[in-house]
């Protein structure tokens, strides 16, 4: 018996989500923030952690960390919080609860694939609708498929990944009002773009903000919560995994939460070297660069395989894009040191 014969046909056609190994190298592909945390907070939080009882399951729905979050990320009040294992499972969970036979999900194209994958898995029906040539959205197009697709779920991710790109406040105010079905507006780049609907939350019937503390510096511990209206809520509740957020994840995410001004004092160095990254990317010959409001760009290349070849073996590591985003790479923002070392590289790969 091979799995070939038992795996479901369109499960056998992907590819696991890519990873690249990155020992070693100088590591811009996957918009980590790339400060560590001071070492005295450090030492504190080490010791926070050693007193954890590893020994028992954590606590399913933690109410003093949802709390937490809700008061200092200024979750609106009457709504409700949801927490899980990074974005990622959020993702899964409102995509198995919203799968019915024959339902469909829409989202901006490109965009992150953990949308496109997650219909795969559930059975969901897929409608990427295509971003302009400059990645920009046009929201007429995108309402007017909406009213012939009536899908059950749409991904907004705002702003976008793997393009950077904000879209205008008042387009998906649009698309949410004209949507049939529940609209999931993906804040991962929050602390970057300055822009948010988490405020809005009240105005919307079929509106929930999905966001992670990855970005803001906190990846290695896989948090990621949702807020929305308790009815809905209530219903995601029930697809999520019992224990999905660690006891160590808790403790460390309170601590840090109390202590958010070093990673927001952290995103606003990110902030000031992504216009010098950018203002550098843009005097490279041979290289555009798209305006981002997160905390990476989407520049294109004349060739994208050989550029990113050649910044390997300058042992630095950028994302290339699949074929869909034509002779893209995605770097992230670095270091300052970090942002000089790829400037330098990529004009050496470029030659």
């Amino acid at each position: 018996m091979k799995p070939q014969d038992l795996v479901r046909p369109e499960i056998l056609a992907l590819k696991a989500y890519p990873v690249a190994s990155s020992q070693g190298m100088v590591k811009l592909d996957a918009m980590e923030n790339p400060y560590a945390l001071p070492e005295p907070l450090r030492r504190e939080l080490a010791a926070v952690l050693a007193r954890v009882e590893l020994n028992r399951y954590p606590t399913p729905s933690p109410q003093r960390l949802r709390e937490a979050l809700a008061r200092r990320m200024q979750v609106p009040a009457g709504m409700e919080v949801l927490l899980g294992n990074g974005s990622d499972e959020l993702i899964q969970m409102l995509i198995t609860a919203l799968a019915r036979p024959g339902a469909a999900m829409m989202y901006p194209s490109p965009t992150f694939v953990m949308y496109a994958m997650g219909a795969t898995f559930s059975g969901m029906r897929a409608v990427p609708v295509p971003l302009r040539e400059d990645f920009s959205l046009d929201a007429d197009a995108f309402i007017a498929r909406m009213q012939a697709e009536k899908p059950a779920l749409v991904f907004l991710a705002y702003p976008n990944n793997p393009t950077g790109v904000l879209y205008p406040e008042a387009d998906v105010a649009r698309i949410i009002r004209a949507s049939p079905g529940l609209v999931v507006l993906d804040e991962a780049y929050h602390v970057f773009a300055g822009k948010s609907f988490l405020p809005r939350l009240a105005e919307f019937d079929n509106l929930v903000v999905i966001r992670t503390v990855s970005k803001l510096g906190l990846a290695g511990i896989r948090l990621g919560y949702l807020a929305g209206r308790p009815e809905w809520v209530a219903e995601l509740d029930k697809v999520r995994p019992p224990y999905n957020v660690s006891v160590l994840t808790q403790a460390a995410a309170l601590f840090m939460l109390e202590r958010l001004e070093v990673l927001e004092e952290q995103a606003s160095r990110i902030r000031l070297e992504r216009k010098n990254l950018g203002d550098s990317l843009r005097a490279l010959k041979g290289v555009t660069v798209f305006p981002s409001e997160a905390n990476f760009f989407l520049i294109r290349v004349p060739d994208a395989e050989r550029a990113y070849q050649g910044l390997k073996q300058q042992n630095v590591l950028v994302r290339n894009l699949h074929p869909g985003i034509r002779g893209c790479l995605r770097v992230t923002v670095g270091t300052p040191d970090e942002n000089r070392i790829l400037v330098n590289a990529l004009r050496e790969a470029l030659q």
